[in-house]
């Protein structure tokens, strides 16, 4: 995953510095370091993007158990209390 990452996020900054040159009819590789300096933005922007998905499907999955267990806690109560013909 981390190499699809790298990949998309170069193509990514490749290809949007090329586009900008393309927009103001520039030759594609006019300043090459800018096609560099937008690659390295393009991988650092889909590495953390990544990371952030990551953690988020964690944090959510943290998130459902405990209002899982919150509503097995809350429910078998009340579900005692009507079997045992006590209301």
């Amino acid at each position: 995953m981390p190499a699809t990452a790298t990949l998309v996020g170069a193509l990514l900054g490749l290809g949007t510095q090329m586009y900008s040159n393309a927009l103001r009819k520039l030759p594609y590789m006019r300043h090459p370091w800018e096609h560099i300096v937008g690659m390295g933005l393009g991988v650092i922007f889909t590495t953390q993007l990544v990371k952030w998905d990551k953690k988020l499907q964690e944090d959510l999955d943290k998130m459902l158990l405990e209002a899982e267990a919150a509503n097995e806690r809350r429910y078998i109560g009340s579900f005692h209390n009507v079997e045992g013909g006590e209301n």
